[in-house]
């Protein structure tokens, strides 16, 4: 609190009493006018039963209602949006859910195909082999249709020579 010095007397005297006046300060501070000392440390000075200005009241009141409304709007704003998101939960689980069939059937489509190409494979082997073997014969049939145009063309040749002599 103060600083005490070593004035003798007078130093000690001084402190006693501002020590005094800070304990009558602090006991004036807890004290209500109708009740006496109370325990309280609490700054305000509403007392139930004092009178109190109605315009004060008022605007208390306003405040309080408008408050009320102000946290009731923000209340149910939130529970809307809670709501919302809860739906759109849901319509994501559905969809998800459908998804999931789709892609489930697609699934099934594809091994049944894969098990059909399986079956299908010596078959397709087989007529890949065929096409093989049709392309060297139509290759050996060019070779013999150009093979008997030289011919012809040279028993011709010849002909003209034995019908010439």
């Amino acid at each position: 609190m103060s600083s005490v010095k070593d004035t003798g007397k007078e130093g000690t005297q001084s402190d006693n009493v501002s020590v005094d006046n800070l304990e009558l300060d602090g006991n004036l501070r807890c004290e209500s006018p109708k009740r006496g000392t109370t325990l309280s440390t609490s700054t305000s000075s509403f007392e139930a039963l004092d009178p109190h200005d109605p315009n004060l009241s008022r605007l208390a009141n306003t405040m309080f209602q408008k408050t009320g409304e102000y946290l009731q709007e923000e209340l149910t704003a939130t529970h809307a949006d809670y709501r919302l998101l809860e739906r759109l939960n849901k319509e994501a689980i559905e969809k998800y859910a459908e998804l999931k069939t789709i892609s489930t059937n697609v699934a099934h489509s594809l091994d049944t195909l894969n098990q059909k190409y399986k079956k299908l494979q010596p078959v397709l082997d087989n007529i890949n082999q065929i096409d093989d073997s049709v392309t060297k014969l139509e290759q050996a049939a060019y070779k013999l249709a150009a093979y008997s145009k030289r011919l012809e063309a040279k028993f011709k040749e010849i002909e003209k020579e034995n019908s010439s002599k």
